[in-house]
């Protein structure tokens, strides 16, 4: 089984998923603006494998710090972990496992440099268990909403959007373990290509039941009653259920309502951001125009075209039937049952 990331030998070793399916390569960081240059570049992307990417480099930057004293430490501390910060900004799991390494810094400042450094790299890895374990208990939880049939996947929620097992392609792997024929369809995910490159390619290697289709194609197959169910994940959601994910999600959810097929949102608790009241206060990256001009190096589109690029859209609560997390799945209304998954 691959590792989407993981430390080892105080370096973090990630696979490259700008190469997939292709090349199935691990690339080293030594240092935390390596990482923080692999996470902004997508080498490691989805909200939850970010988190514990930047986590990782976050105890990587510590751990090469040369202050011998707590008032040295602290100001490079805070420069690393800014720099982390600034990387992505739509995927609220970064900023969270930000701050809880943060936290750690401030509890443990008694501690000796090495003593803290040591202290950080336990929590690294902590967080990256504590992920695998979270993402089985969404499968867990959302494997039970599922029935024999299709599920529509959009973008790559899976092991390589995570530690490892995946949100929504955990649920899918937890229904099929709670004995569910599921078959999966993968749209394409333009313009990265998430769903071609990636979740085909995870779904294969684990020998489930995976059709390819463009993005473009959801409405026929829902209409020729393809499709029995849609699972994606979440980049942040919004304290009333709003949910912030790849750009195209927002489509699938309306043409999933439009035909009558429950449209599931799987995330960890990290993912919901209880700061934002709704989906037009969260952040949307856009990037660079040559993602959409070009494939594989290859321009596909007229030079000098003028270009929009949003990573993201927003999904309004209204149009999802459940957010599944690992303490349950949460329906309407979604501003008392998000609010309530943090007192259980």
């Amino acid at each position: 089984m691959f590792k989407t990331v993981e430390w080892k030998n105080n370096t973090v070793v990630m696979i490259d998923q700008t190469l997939l399916p292709e090349k199935e390569i691990y690339r080293k960081y030594k240092t935390y603006t390596e990482v923080a240059k692999a996470i902004k570049d997508m080498i490691v992307r989805g909200a939850p494998a970010i988190g514990v990417a930047a986590a990782m480099g976050v105890a990587l930057g510590a751990c090469k710090s040369k202050a011998t004293d707590m008032k040295g430490f602290s100001k490079e501390f805070d420069k690393i972990t800014s720099l982390m910060a600034s990387t992505r900004p739509t995927a609220v799991n970064l900023f969270w496992a930000i701050e809880r390494m943060r936290k750690v810094a401030s509890d443990n400042a008694s501690l000796s440099v090495d003593k803290l450094k040591k202290r950080l790299v336990e929590e690294a890895k902590t967080i990256h268990s504590e992920d695998i374990e979270i993402c089985k208990l969404i499968g867990r939880h959302g494997g039970k909403l599922l029935k024999n049939g299709t599920v529509l996947t959009h973008c790559n929620a899976g092991a390589l959007a995570t530690a490892g097992y995946g949100t929504a392609l955990g649920v899918i792997r937890g229904a099929i373990e709670q004995g569910r024929k599921i078959a999966v369809y993968a749209d394409e995910t333009r313009p990265f290509l998430q769903g071609s490159r990636l979740t085909a390619w995870e779904l294969k290697k684990d020998k489930i039941d995976v059709t390819l289709i463009t993005d473009n194609m959801a409405g026929y197959m829902m209409k020729k009653g393809l499709i029995d169910a849609v699972v994606v994940g979440a980049d942040r959601i919004a304290a009333n259920g709003d949910v912030a994910n790849k750009i195209g999600t927002y489509s699938v959810a309306v043409l999933a309502r439009e035909h009558g097929i429950p449209f599931y949102v799987a995330a960890p608790l990290s993912t919901i951001d209880m700061k934002i009241k709704h989906g037009d206060f969260i952040p949307i990256e856009e990037r660079s125009e040559t993602e959409v001009t070009h494939m594989k190096g290859k321009r596909i589109a007229p030079a000098g075209i003028k270009v929009k690029n949003p990573a993201f859209d927003v999904t309004p609560s209204k149009l999802i039937a459940a957010i599944i997390t690992e303490k349950g799945a949460v329906r309407k209304p979604y501003n008392k049952g998000l609010k309530a998954l943090f007192s259980k």
